[in-house]
């Protein structure tokens, strides 16, 4: 299963490094007032994918927040560990056959 896992991993790899070296011809994000920005368009999708990454995860932070808070006034704060009872201390090869 390993293997496996790391052989789709390995694929996923390849393909987004393909379409890298595919896609490096320079483009061109235009903004506001007539400022542009050139850089390879592989640059470009990635940033645009890494902050709307980050933005989703900044944007979920409050709810984990909240949802963390809920879970600890709603469980009970663990007590002691009640003392094991006294046992006679049996070895482990007298369970096995019986003797």
């Amino acid at each position: 299963m390993r293997t496996l896992v790391w052989l789709l991993r390995a694929l996923l790899f390849f393909t987004l490094f393909a379409f890298a070296l595919n896609n490096s011809h320079e483009a061109v994000v235009r903004w506001f007032f007539g400022h542009e920005w050139r850089a390879p368009q592989v640059i470009i999708v990635l940033l645009a994918f890494g902050l709307g990454a980050a933005f989703g995860v900044l944007a979920m932070v409050p709810a984990w927040w909240r949802h963390r808070r809920a879970a600890q006034l709603a469980e009970p704060p663990p007590a002691a560990p009640a003392p094991a009872p006294d046992a006679p201390v049996v070895p482990f090869a007298a369970h096995q056959d019986g003797v």
